[in-house]
């Protein structure tokens, strides 16, 4: 019988380890020895315990008297201790860890050769240190600061630190009372005493120096006050002196100015308005220019301009007829330009108006110049006027030449004004009025968009020459080629505005369109009128189709040629077949066939797609030759019907595999013997009638059952099975029921209808 230890290993097992066991208790003994614990006074029940089984059994597995369980002997001396605390008392109330506790945490630090501080050790450790700190004057963000001792200047400091300022010598001389001898004080230390000590007498006069000392204080801080205030009035004095001696002399130039301007007007006034009164004030403006320029303020000097021109341009523009006269004043406005302050931009044709980097540097800049005022006022209402009134939008050079030459010297705004919102609106009210739709005659003409669209493209804004813009006039002209290619005649040719816009529109907008609105009008076409006729061919539908689809603004080749497959070819071969099947003439075939290839261009004639069909008729006349006269019309396949709708590719092969799986399936029927069955089935279909199999037979004659209802349910109707070409109906019930043979008449659909 095996042999257990406690620990659970088998005898053998325990003799195994028991080398490794004793090396593991002498260890302990060795560590017992070099720390002996201190031995308790033996008592009867220890004495008990030492001699007892369970300390036999741990001695055997190493255990040694005072020391502590496990392998290292690190582990507990004692049981686990219970701390109580008070009834309802929680966690914190009471110390949580025992005195078994903390000798144990002690214990297990010196074996790893640490020392462990017991919390309350470090709590009084703390304490001392802070008490350090505090005391001597070092403390952290929670001490108390220490209180700096005040510090007093004497009288010869206050002295010096104070500009101006004499200390009178009774101020000098304050007596110190509170020693034994009376002294002049150099210092305020000695009135800082303990005045418990002090009799009466001395109190008094340690009062009377400190209010002497405060007094000398605060007449110090005041005296600097003053005397900073009086440097800087005598500052600003200096200051305003300037501006005034500066005021001074602008006025003195601006009297001179002034004068001068007097002069001019005054000469202005006593001419009549025309070229005459303009030269002079020019040439009095640009001499006061030259002489006064760098005395006064260019802003000034731009006032005064405008002032003295202002009445000649108001009268100059009263009258004047912008398209027929385009210079008018412009030469003279254009030499007083440095007046103005107008620059002309890098590219010439936009205007910058750039100001002095002085302009208006002691007083605010307005909004807009008089310069610029004057031309908003004056200049734009005319210009309007004749944008709207008198301009025909057909005729782009007069206001065009009119733009150009007036840019230089226009305001940003005023230029922005007439080119972005008058023109464009002119120019889409007038695209407004173009019938796309309806061919243009010679007795109602109608302007090509592009002829007035063109000459504005440098100067319209970039939202009216975006197709993809909602507003503007490119969306507008969007519109219009919709409206063309949904309804202008497709046996008209297309109209030379498509040639014509094109450089302006993008091929991809074009093609977008015409997929969408002139590709199903063209199949629709070719389909309806095209007829293939080789006794008397009519290609003028076909002609008229491809002159919508070869010019350059069309749509791709590939498409062409899917609608060509979609909608011609079908017809061709279809042709081909009868005339191959009805006694053919093969040269005038051959023929034929070469004609019609010459009728395509090149490019639509060589491509993959169309090249594939002119295969196909070739293989057709190859097939018949190969049958020969007797059995061709029996033998050759008629062709297979092309798609209604020149789709794309994918949508062609989908159809063309729903082709060949419909020849199949005739075929298929073509091989298969028509049954009774499917006699009855199309009998049914016919009558609105369910023929469903039962999965069962009939007992005595073993054939398969059948239900003829009308109910979308399956139930109900009549139970049949076939034999031979004659229905046979179930009568009776389930059991001995008995079969009776039926037609196909009115009889037999009111029973399976249950009527």
């Amino acid at each position: 019988m095996a042999n257990f230890s406690m620990n659970g290993r088998t005898g053998a097992e325990a003799e195994d380890g028991e080398s490794s066991d004793s090396d593991h208790r002498r260890k302990r003994r060795k560590m017992a020895q070099k720390h002996p614990s201190t031995p308790d006074v033996p008592t009867a029940s220890s004495a008990a315990k030492s001699t007892g089984f369970a300390a036999k059994m741990m001695a055997k597995m190493g255990y040694v008297e005072g020391q502590g369980l496990g392998a290292s002997g690190r582990g507990r001396l004692a049981p686990v201790e219970t701390q109580l605390r008070p009834t309802g008392a929680g966690l914190g109330a009471v110390r949580e860890k025992t005195k078994q506790a903390k000798d144990d945490e002690k214990r297990e630090a010196a074996f790893r050769g640490e020392v462990l501080e017991d919390s309350e050790e470090e709590e009084k450790k703390r304490r001392k240190e802070l008490k350090k700190k505090r005391l001597s004057g070092v403390g952290g963000a929670a001490s108390t600061p220490t209180r700096q001792k005040t510090k007093y200047r004497t009288a010869a400091e206050i002295e010096a630190t104070t500009e101006g300022l004499e200390v009178p010598n009774v101020l000098k001389s304050i007596i110190d009372a509170t020693g034994s001898e009376t002294k002049l004080l150099t210092s305020t230390a000695g009135l800082m005493s303990n005045q418990n000590t002090m009799v009466p007498s001395e109190t008094e006069s340690m009062k009377i120096a400190k209010r002497a000392r405060r007094d000398l204080e605060s007449f110090a801080e005041e005296w600097n006050t003053v005397y900073e205030r009086k440097r800087f009035y005598e500052m600003q004095e200096a200051q305003l002196v300037e501006e005034m001696d500066e005021l001074e002399g602008g006025t003195r130039g601006l009297e001179t100015v002034m004068k001068a301007i007097r002069e001019v007007q005054l000469s202005a006034s006593r001419t009549t308005v025309d070229q005459s009164a303009w030269e002079s004030t020019t040439k009095a403006l640009e001499s006061l220019d030259r002489q006064y320029t760098d005395k006064v303020d260019s802003s000034i000097l731009q006032e005064v301009s405008v002032a003295a021109i202002h009445p000649l341009f108001k009268i100059a523009m009263h009258d004047w007829r912008p398209l027929v006269d385009h210079t008018n004043v412009f030469p003279y406005l254009s030499r007083l330009s440095h007046l103005f302050g107008i620059q002309p931009s890098s590219n010439g044709t936009d205007l910058a108006l750039q100001s002095d980097p002085f302009l208006h540097s002691t007083r605010p800049s307005k909004s807009t110049t008089p310069y610029e005022t004057m031309l908003y006022t004056l200049f734009l209402p005319p210009i309007r006027s004749a944008i709207i009134n008198d301009w025909d939008p057909t005729d782009s050079t007069p206001l065009i030449t009119l733009i150009q030459l007036w840019s230089t010297i226009l305001p940003a705004f005023v230029l922005t004004g007439i080119t972005h919102s008058l023109i464009p609106t002119r120019l889409e009210t007038l695209l407004s009025t173009w019938k796309s739709s309806i061919p243009p005659s010679t007795k109602q003409p109608q302007p090509s968009p592009h002829t007035y669209i063109f000459p504005w493209l440098s100067f319209l804004p970039p939202h009216h020459l975006s197709p993809t813009a909602p507003t503007g006039l490119f969306s507008t002209l969007k519109g219009k080629l919709k409206s063309l290619f949904q309804s202008y005649p497709i046996s008209r040719p297309p109209p030379n505005t498509l040639t014509a816009l094109l450089p302006i529109l993008p091929p991809s907008f074009l093609h977008s369109i015409q997929t969408r609105h002139l590709l199903p009008r063209l199949a629709t076409y070719l389909s309806e009128n095209l007829l293939i006729d080789p006794s008397n061919q009519d290609l003028t539908p076909l002609t008229e189709t491809l002159a919508w689809l070869i010019p350059s603004w069309s749509l791709p080749t590939s498409t062409t040629a899917h609608l060509l497959t979609a909608e011609f070819f079908p017809k061709w071969h279809y042709i081909l077949y009868l005339w191959l099947t009805n006694n053919p003439n093969y040269e005038e075939i051959r023929e034929w066939f070469l004609w019609w290839k010459d009728q395509f261009p090149p490019s639509i004639r060589d491509h993959d797609i169309v090249a594939k069909e002119w295969n196909k008729g070739l293989e057709t006349m190859s097939l018949a030759l190969d049958l020969g006269p007797e059995n061709v019309a029996a033998q050759l396949p008629p062709p297979e019907a092309g798609p209604v709708k020149p789709i794309n590719v994918a949508a062609a092969q989908q159809l063309k595999r729903q082709q060949e799986e419909d020849r199949q399936l005739r075929m298929r029927l073509q091989d298969e013997p028509v049954t009774f069955r499917t006699v009855l089935e199309e009998w049914c279909a016919e009558n609105s009638l369910l023929f469903i199999p039962m999965r069962e037979a009939d007992p005595a004659s073993g054939l398969p059952l059948f239900r003829l209802t009308a109910s979308a349910t399956g139930k109900g109707g009549v139970v049949v099975f076939l034999r031979g070409d004659v229905v046979w109906v179930r009568e009776g019930k389930r059991e001995g029921a008995v079969f009776r043979p039926v037609g196909l008449d009115d009889g037999l659909l009111k029973r399976a209808e249950g009527r």
